[in-house]
């Protein structure tokens, strides 16, 4: 039974909006078929908002994390409201922007320039979502890799069969040996499931401290027995929480099932916030 009931970090939230993403917009022209990219893989994507609804979803997603015990949550700069939610509720999100290692030095001034700023506490790679895609272990994102490195602050990738029906292999986790290889400071955040190489992924944490695995895009009963395993024994230090609300789950439904989650008791504290707290340094001075 889950016993961490405050203090939550949620490594994958955002608010509810009437304005897709970028990315989702570029896949959803890609699948004509798909009212949501990956929509055919959850039962209840919430629902997004009416153009002319006035609906403040920045208080919504508040007060859920409220309802929820979620202290802090990492919201992505994709969506209008983060630098409006970053302003009305200081200590309560941290910003994360998601990057393109096709832009070059431009995408390098911009995470520079945000971090400076205090907008963004991390960033994040959908490697078979860019155009042209770009596999995790890509020249293309190591200046990205070695600036987080040189601003410490973590990369969140997602690993894994990717829900749009895009190519997968530039995701393999595989590709994640090679980085973590090159740059071992590099603090790395596996998203999205890394299915059906989940085993590797497990293979891949206990042989490099700094990469870790998140929950994000999964409801927690189909999280993957192998990881959870290894949590249990020797990875508790590299399970990290995240929802996907709004973008495929409810938060509902997500810690109704959490309560059903085959944890050890000492695991939960470190999975649903003190592994979070620390790779995104949110208890430094």
């Amino acid at each position: 039974m889950r016993t961490v009931h405050s203090g939550i970090v949620d490594t994958l939230i955002g608010f509810r909006s009437h304005r897709v993403t970028p990315a989702v917009a570029a896949l959803r022209q890609s699948d004509k078929a798909a009212h949501h990219p990956h929509g055919y893989m959850f039962k209840d994507v919430p629902e997004e908002l009416d153009q002319d609804s006035e609906f403040d979803s920045v208080a919504e997603t508040i007060a859920l994390m409220d309802q929820y015990g979620i202290e802090v949550g990492l919201v992505s700069h994709s969506m209008d409201q983060t630098p409006e939610a970053l302003r009305r509720y200081p200590g309560r999100f941290v910003g994360s922007l998601a990057i393109d290692g096709n832009r070059g030095m431009d995408q390098i001034r911009e995470i520079v320039a945000m971090h400076g700023e205090g907008s963004i506490g991390a960033v994040t790679t959908f490697p078979a979502g860019v155009h042209p895609q770009i596999p995790i272990n890509d020249k293309l994102w190591y200046p990205i890799y070695a600036k987080c490195i040189e601003l410490d602050i973590p990369v969140f990738v997602a690993v894994g069969v990717p829900g749009p029906r895009v190519k997968m292999m530039p995701q393999w986790p595989g590709y994640l040996d090679e980085v973590c290889y090159d740059f071992p400071e590099l603090k790395i955040v596996m998203r999205h499931g890394a299915e059906p190489w989940a085993d590797l992924a497990v293979k891949l944490m206990l042989k490099w401290p700094n990469l870790h695995y998140s929950t994000s895009g999964f409801a927690p009963r189909h999280l993957p027995r192998e990881v959870i395993d290894f949590a249990n024994t020797r990875g508790r230090e590299k399970f990290i929480y995240a929802g996907y609300f709004p973008f495929g789950l409810e938060l509902e439904r997500t810690f109704r099932e959490l309560d059903e989650l085959p944890l050890r008791e000492e695991v939960w504290p470190a999975f649903m916030r003190d592994n979070a707290r620390r790779v995104l340094n949110l208890d430094k001075d």
